[in-house]
């Protein structure tokens, strides 16, 4: 049986694809809870209509699904000083879009 712990392990693993960090480190993803098979989090965007929103939700998702567990979640943008850090990690940290 899967626990809070292995799910926040393996959610805590998941990079941007365009940033060398987490998604849980960019703050991205936050306050993520387990209640029996439900798992629930939020997803914090630095600006409205992220191009790659899916993308970032389905890599979610998909460690989600793999623990047995469904996903659950609220969206917000972030608070300016949430984006200020986010835009120093996403500077330090920028690999660009990988080629096709």
């Amino acid at each position: 049986m899967n626990t809070i712990f292995d799910l926040a392990q393996r959610i805590t693993k998941v990079e941007h694809p365009y940033i060398k960090n987490s998604l849980t480190n960019l703050g991205i993803v936050t306050d993520i809870d387990l209640e029996d098979d439900l798992v629930q989090l939020e997803f914090v965007w630095p600006f409205p209509n992220i191009p790659i929103r899916e993308e970032l939700i389905a890599s979610i998702e998909n460690v989600v699904n793999d623990l047995g567990f469904k996903l659950s979640f609220t969206e917000r943008i972030m608070t300016p000083q949430e984006k200020n850090e986010f835009l120093v990690l996403e500077k330090s940290g920028w690999k660009g879009k990988p080629k096709a």
